[in-house]
């Protein structure tokens, strides 16, 4: 599918189980299903199950088996549509807002969101280092504190997005020096163009040894845009306005983001963000899911995020 879909397109592409399944199998496996235990290419099918049969090994599989769709007794047309859901909504979409839409309970939608971000938050992690211009910056997420309640943790994290490109964000401990470089040592590659932040100390002691005469900072207690010979227009405006989709994300979609699965969700923005160009980013996001392992509820609830 190298075509951008639409809602009815979609309806009446993966409007069945088996349709959702055919698509499955050609994105896994497009030159015929292979045994994923000896790579057998003699294979039949057990339809009653929806599986196959390794003439070989006579191991028996499908092709949900090892994705995040594994064990999911949630019909494939509806995993499907809250994945055109949320890559299609710019601010996000809450569990409380998907489970609405797609008819199911509360526990189910929140489980099926945060299995889609592990295959966002894989897409992330495997993609190549940021280049180009890029813009660093910083923000903290936590609300105000209320007449009875006290002021909530806030959490500081730090954002990284090229010029007219993809964005990174990223939960750290703090914005001392050593937190900075390391997030900016995952996210950026060594042959950038330029790399621009503000005033703020922590910045020039991580980036201006690393990168020296490829680093610019603009103080915006003088102004928020400056003009450079070399560089033309040095500013911060871009992470800005990530941050602002971001917060507008949080207050009036996904309403409470707990610390514990903050970064999935900066990962899912990431990911939507950096995709927004593509035409294929449904199918991509499919295939992503296709090849990420699956993430039990168990883990998801655990005390520490596994």
């Amino acid at each position: 599918m190298n075509a951008s879909i639409d809602l009815p397109r979609l309806i009446e592409q993966f409007g069945s189980e088996e349709k959702c399944r055919a698509f499955l199998e050609a994105l896994r496996w497009p030159d015929g299903v292979e045994c994923p235990r000896c790579k057998g290419k003699k294979v039949s099918r057990i339809e009653a199950r929806k599986q196959f049969e390794c003439a070989s090994c006579r191991h028996q599989f499908s092709a949900t088996a090892g994705t995040v769709f594994h064990d999911s007794h949630l019909p494939m047309w509806k995993w499907f549509l809250a994945v055109y859901i949320l890559c299609e909504s710019k601010k996000g979409v809450s569990a409380l807002q998907l489970k609405r839409m797609l008819g199911v309970s509360y526990k189910t939608a929140w489980y099926l969101c945060h299995r889609i971000r592990e295959a966002m938050m894989a897409a992330n992690g495997s993609s190549t280092p940021l280049a180009g211009t890029v813009e660093v910056d910083d923000t903290f997420i936590g609300g105000k504190a209320g007449k009875w309640r006290p002021i909530p943790e806030k959490v500081n994290v730090v954002g990284m997005v090229e010029r007219d490109g993809r964005l990174r964000l990223q939960v750290v401990a703090d914005l001392s020096t050593v937190s900075l470089r390391i997030a900016a040592t995952r996210h950026i590659g060594a042959n950038i163009d330029l790399i621009i932040t503000d005033e703020w100390a922590a910045y020039v002691n991580a980036l201006g040894p690393e990168y020296k005469r490829r680093y610019k900072r603009i103080k915006h207690k003088e102004t928020y845009v400056r003009s450079d010979i070399i560089y033309g227009k040095i500013h911060t405006n871009s992470i800005e306005s990530a941050f602002s989709l971001l917060k507008r994300g949080i207050i009036g979609s996904w309403h409470h983001v707990s610390v514990k699965h903050l970064q999935r969700y900066l990962d899912e923005m990431s990911y939507r963000f950096s995709e927004r160009g593509n035409p294929r980013l449904f199918s991509l996001t499919i295939a992503t899911l296709a090849g990420t392992r699956p993430v039990t509820f168990k883990a998801l609830t655990a005390e520490k995020v596994a």
